[in-house]
C-alpha cells in the first residue's frame, strides 16, 4: 500500500465547550498541511447533530508521504495538545480506494 494513494479518516470527540478553541488551533495546521507535497486534500468537518464531534478527511499520494506528514513539527505539536481538547483518543482509519469512477 505504500506506493498507492491513501485516505485517512480521524474521528475526534472534543470536550464540550472547547469546539471553537479546537477549530482555531486546527486552522493553521490545515493551511500548512495543504501546502505539503503529496497532500491531495486535508479537510476538517464538524457534525451538524453533535458540534463536539469532528471528522478529519485526508488524501495523500502515498503512505510514505503520509508518514512524512506525521513527522512535521506542527502535527507533533497538535498531537501533544490533544489531551487538552479531546474526550478520548482519536479514532484513525487508513483507507484504500478500490473503485475509481
Amino acid at each position: 500500500m505504500s506506493d498507492t494513494k491513501v485516505t485517512v479518516t480521524a474521528r475526534l470527540k472534543v470536550k464540550p465547550g472547547l469546539e471553537d478553541r479546537f477549530r482555531q488551533e486546527f486552522e493553521p495546521v490545515i493551511a500548512l498541511t495543504r501546502t505539503e507535497d503529496g497532500c491531495i486534500n486535508y479537510d476538517l468537518h464538524q457534525s451538524v447533530e453533535d458540534p463536539s464531534l469532528f471528522l478529519l478527511h485526508e488524501n495523500w499520494a502515498s503512505e510514505a508521504i503520509l508518514n512524512e506528514h506525521l513527522q512535521q513539527p506542527y502535527i507533533r505539536e497538535l498531537g501533544a495538545k490533544s489531551a487538552e481538547y479531546l474526550v478520548e483518543p482519536p479514532e484513525i482509519k487508513l483507507w484504500q480506494q478500490i473503485v475509481n469512477n
